[in-house]
């Protein structure tokens, strides 16, 4: 079976044709800038061959995707002989509320449903429907799936996902935390198991650390708790999110400082984070760390923050397992940033975690650099969004 994953946002739409069988990919690439004069299709086979070349005609997701389904059979990157290759087409939704706690076949009634909790998701469902749309046009006769965000922690229980509101007026209005990179977390905790040797019971800590961060407690393979809530705002310091803040300063800016609530959202969820704190780059973590290291003390403490953050959250998501076995790090800077897992692991080895630094230092994932007397191993795991995205769309379409 061979399965093309869209992930289909406001600028830009990802692709990937994977066979989850073999577990391989044939082919990727994206659209992104959609709507600008600098609109470009970045395409790749896995054979190594690459193109990159604008495409400003690119208005919408539904042109975007056009442009990905010529390159996927013409053109020097082509993987595929013809669409008609294409068994399936996995879709990333991110927000599937307390609707949807699977992966499901998309029909006229699970579209309805999407565009109903858009205003869950302002700045990415209606993306998703989009691209979910422009697909069926593209590839009709097809099997459609949707692959939601939120779905892994559908198992995270009351206690963990309730807010401290009136709570008819919560479940009426679907105000609870409901958690994100659900498939980043769902991979990673799955073959940390595998690492750990397939235990019976495990209690696993999940760390996705890049732009958007989040944290996940998975108990025996199930998320339980997570640090991102009604939205990806919330939780640990990020790129450009704030994370937690006092909810009344958010009243404080509005009322007090005469912010619009289209201004506060953008100063809390596009210019807050390390670009707040730092005040350089783009907020991209090694832009802070580099300016650190050259003697910025306006970096320095940006990076403290954010390290102090996670070793909170670690700690918070270790407390709803009673314990942990593992401290599991992925995504770009958990991947690929050894000082930044020092860090982070150095606050917790009161828990038990304990690095190697040759280990760390030389870690590609999927590797252990745990020190060897460590009570909690410390993994490095390559986060496979696209190929759990395929799985999953491959297991819906078995069933159907």
């Amino acid at each position: 079976m061979v399965i093309l994953v869209v992930n289909a946002g406001s600028s830009s739409v990802k692709y990937a044709v994977i066979d989850p069988a073999e577990e391989r990919e044939i082919g990727e690439g994206l659209v992104e800038r959609i709507g600008s004069e600098r609109a470009c299709l970045k395409a790749g086979a896995r054979d190594g061959r690459t193109v990159e070349r604008d495409v400003p005609g690119v208005a919408s997701v539904r042109d975007a995707l056009a442009e990905i389904v010529t390159a996927l059979t013409s053109g020097p990157a082509a993987c595929l002989r013809s669409l008609d290759e294409i068994d399936a087409v996995g879709h990333r939704v991110v927000q599937g509320a307390d609707v949807f706690s699977g992966s499901v076949l998309v029909d006229g009634r699970v579209k309805a449903d999407l565009s109903e909790l858009s205003e869950l998701a302002p700045l990415h469902n209606p993306a998703n429907l989009a691209g979910i749309e422009a697909a069926e046009a593209l590839l009709p006769g097809r099997p459609h799936v949707a692959v939601f965000d939120t779905a892994f922690h559908s198992t995270i229980p009351p206690r963990a996902h309730l807010y401290g509101l009136p709570i008819e007026f919560a479940r009426k209005h679907r105000l609870r935390r409901y958690g994100f990179h659900g498939t980043s977390h769902a991979w990673v905790s799955a073959r940390g198991i595998e690492m750990l040797g397939g235990p019976e019971h495990s209690r696993i800590v999940t760390a996705h650390i890049g732009n958007g961060v989040s944290l996940c407690a998975v108990r025996d393979g199930k998320s339980i708790d997570t640090t991102m809530g009604f939205t990806p705002l919330e939780g640990v310091v990020m790129g450009t999110r704030s994370g937690d803040v006092d909810p009344a300063l958010v009243v404080y800016l509005i009322e007090n400082l005469g912010m619009s609530t289209a201004e506060a959202e953008r100063m809390l969820s596009g210019e807050g984070g390390l670009l707040g704190l730092a005040g350089i780059g783009s907020g991209d973590l090694r832009d802070v760390m580099k300016a650190r290291d050259s003697g910025d003390e306006r970096a320095a403490t940006a990076y403290d923050v954010y390290v102090y953050r996670l070793v909170l959250a670690v700690g918070e998501m270790a407390a709803a397992l009673g314990g942990m076995d593992a401290l599991v790090f992925t995504a770009g800077a958990g991947e690929h940033s050894p000082a930044l897992r020092a860090d982070v692991c150095g606050g917790v080895e009161h828990l038990g975690v304990d690095v190697d630094p040759a280990l760390n230092d030389d870690a590609e994932p999927d590797c252990d650099v745990s020190a060897a007397a460590a009570r909690v191993r410390t993994l490095v795991v390559e986060t496979q969004e696209d190929r759990m995205i395929a799985r999953e769309t491959a297991l819906v379409v078995e069933r159907s």
